[in-house]
């Protein structure tokens, strides 16, 4: 109980970094909205696991290079906003005859994480976790492993939320026209999330 308590902050800040609304809280609502929340869990998945695996290895100290060499921080900055600006366009272009359509998944497993793995925030937040919330222990390994163990199931936790979320949009907005019109509001908002991170 007491490694609990002394985990809390962590927690916390795990659970507000995987809850908050960013490009892959949007894309996950987006695509359960569209294809249903069993067919959106393996991007869940995927954008989790990589997640915790960048946790895992910023601990290791390989996320450190992201802080020495900031035109690598620069390229994974605009590779993500232009993979975001074109995810954003599919949504918003995709026609209303095809949001039942399984070719048309746009954010799968490999896609999500993917995602995580280019994302230069991703890596701060697991380089701002290693700073803060690390034990200095004798075993500093299975430490961050615990750690990284932990933020899955916080991140599994809150993105299946956004999940959820989008299959209550589909019952809200019934009609084809009312979906389609907040599909392309998503897109606006996963749009500008990814030019907001690139410009902050």
């Amino acid at each position: 109980m007491s490694q609990f308590y002394s985990s809390a902050p962590f927690l916390l800040f795990a659970f507000v970094a995987s809850i908050t609304p960013g490009p892959t809280n949007i894309l996950i609502l987006a695509n359960s909205q569209r294809f249903g929340v069993k067919a959106t869990m393996p991007a869940v998945l995927g954008a989790c696991c990589a997640a915790s695996l960048i946790v895992f290895i910023s601990g290791a100290g390989a996320g450190e290079a992201l802080r020495q060499f900031p035109l690598v921080r620069e390229a994974m900055s605009w590779a993500g906003a232009l993979w975001l600006s074109w995810m954003s366009w599919q949504l918003f272009a995709a026609p209303a005859t095809n949001l039942t359509d399984e070719s048309r998944r746009s954010f799968s497993c490999r896609a999500a994480a993917i995602l995580q793995l280019i994302n230069p925030k991703t890596w701060m937040m697991a380089l701002a976790v290693v700073s803060l919330f690390a034990p200095r222990g004798a075993h500093p390994l299975q430490d961050i492993s615990l750690l990284s163990l932990w933020f899955l199931l916080i991140s599994l936790l809150c993105l299946s939320c956004w999940a959820l979320l989008g299959k209550a949009a589909t019952r809200l907005f019934r009609t084809t026209t009312s979906l389609v019109w907040f599909q392309r509001v998503m897109a606006l908002c996963l749009f500008a999330s990814a030019w907001a991170g690139f410009m902050g």
